[in-house]
């Protein structure tokens, strides 16, 4: 009797082995409820969102893949710091590798409380190559858009929704961008939402589990800025009261590389600056620092003094032939309406005097909010000049703009609905040419336009 027990008992183990290592697979799948997210990804270094069903100890296992097949790793595997999602802001958390090679393809999986769950094919990243002082730099493309606005009906205002065209995210992943910028408004803060911070960390997570934007998400580092309605109620400034919560909420379900000013400490907003490729990408903070344009008394400004110097002085310093500046509200346009630059005159007309006076060449303007698209140019003299391409909406409802009497805009560049953009790099270390293209929610390209870095 004891050896046929003994032998029942050998030949179960395996049995219960199996079923203990699916059902905790099967726990760990449930525990990730959105992401991962691809944050900045540098030439030794990656950020990674994403998060997990109430409180959990997540870490990435990766590999560097060898580079004849993605199914080839080579031996080595790594597994990140262990970090603790974070309850206060539904699980949410941001793992970062350290330690990686430039130009390098890695493989890898989410591991939540020690089980795999992120699926059962690995998830890949490439770091940026290492081409300064050695090759030309690579081609880039850059995605970019503003104003997703995601329905729930049950604290949508009543009547038509005012979100929709969702397959615009998919239509952004097919053009294979080696990042997305996100301009601003890139959730909808309702009026429920606002009373707490949990109301922000629900439209974020909300927004997060839209399976539509799963696959952007992933494909590709992930950038962003603000606007009002991801920092607070419309046209929000820094009057605000729950504004620090709204940057801690930005903070935690955006892996840019930093944010803040670092001169202002705590209170330096969102801002933040990297490098892709030979490309300089400065995202603009306009809350922040914001005093509305309908006081009566005192100045009004978006930017704010600290904001421009430090921009400024980076400006200065670059030695990028395209400098992108991205920012919630237009800057070039002249027409003040709405929340445009142009109703803040001064502090615009002081950016562009400026960028004018030190001479600095390549600046294009990144631009959100208008809920419709187009291309400005401003000329400071012969060969120099700055652009500003407004992208926008991508899933919010979109208006006609062509109308208002913006005397920068470029000819036949207006469009009136959903829309994303992209920019194409191109050519040799010295003659470097931007393609910028404005893309239906299908990703046919509605225009295009090229600017050589030496006209700029």
């Amino acid at each position: 009797m004891r050896l046929v027990l003994l032998a029942a008992v050998k030949n179960i183990a395996p049995f219960l082995l199996v079923l203990a290592i699916f059902f905790g697979a099967s726990d760990a799948f449930s525990q990730l409820t959105a992401g991962p997210m691809l944050g900045h990804v540098g030439l030794r270094s990656a950020k990674v969102w994403l998060q997990t069903e109430g409180s959990a100890t997540v870490e990435l296992s990766y590999w560097a893949v060898d580079g004849s097949s993605s199914e080839s790793p080579t031996e080595a595997r790594f597994t990140s710091r262990p970090v603790i999602s974070d309850l206060d802001f539904d699980g949410s958390a941001t793992v970062e590798l350290a330690g990686l090679e430039p130009g390098t393809t890695y493989n890898y999986q989410v591991l939540v409380n020690g089980a795999v769950a992120s699926g059962p094919d690995p998830l890949t990243l490439s770091t940026q190559p290492l081409w300064a002082y050695r090759t030309d730099p690579p081609e880039l493309t850059l995605a970019l858009g503003s104003c997703a606005y995601i329905n729930e009906t049950a604290y949508d205002r009543p009547g038509k929704p005012y979100g929709d065209g969702y397959e615009i995210f998919d239509a952004i992943a097919d053009v294979q961008p080696d990042a997305m910028l996100w301009l601003g408004d890139n959730v909808y803060f309702r009026e429920v939402d606002l009373e707490a911070r949990s109301g922000m960390v629900h439209r974020y997570s909300h927004a997060r589990r839209l399976p539509e934007m799963a696959r952007l998400l992933k494909a590709c580092p992930q950038y962003a800025t603000w606007d009002d309605h991801d920092f607070g109620p419309n046209d929000a400034d820094r009057s605000y009261v729950l504004g620090d919560d709204a940057r801690k909420v930005f903070n935690a379900f955006w892996a840019n590389p930093s944010s803040g000013i670092p001169q202002l400490g705590e209170w330096g907003g969102i801002s933040t600056a990297f490098t892709i490729g030979d490309v300089d990408v400065f995202m603009l903070d306009n809350r922040t620092f914001r005093i509305n344009h309908n006081v009566l008394t005192g100045d009004s400004q978006v930017l704010g003094d600290d904001q421009i110097n430090w921009l400024i002085a980076a400006l200065r310093s670059s030695r990028a032939p395209f400098k992108l500046i991205c920012l919630g509200g237009q800057m070039v346009s002249d027409c003040a309406v709405y929340e445009n630059m142009a109703q803040f005159g001064a502090e615009r007309d002081g950016v562009l005097r400026r960028i004018k006076a030190e001479n600095i060449h390549g600046v294009v303007f990144l631009t959100g909010d208008r809920h419709g698209s187009e291309l400005s140019r401003v000329e400071f003299s012969r060969g120099h000049a700055a652009l500003d391409f407004t992208c926008s909406p991508l899933t919010s409802r979109a208006y006609d703009n062509s109308e208002e009497p913006n005397s920068f805009r470029v000819e036949d560049t207006s469009v009136g609905e959903r829309n994303f953009g992209t920019l194409t790099i191109s050519g040799p270390r010295k003659e470097r040419v931007m393609t910028i293209r404005c893309h239906d929610t299908k990703g046919r390209a509605l225009w295009e336009q090229s600017y050589a870095a030496k006209d700029l």
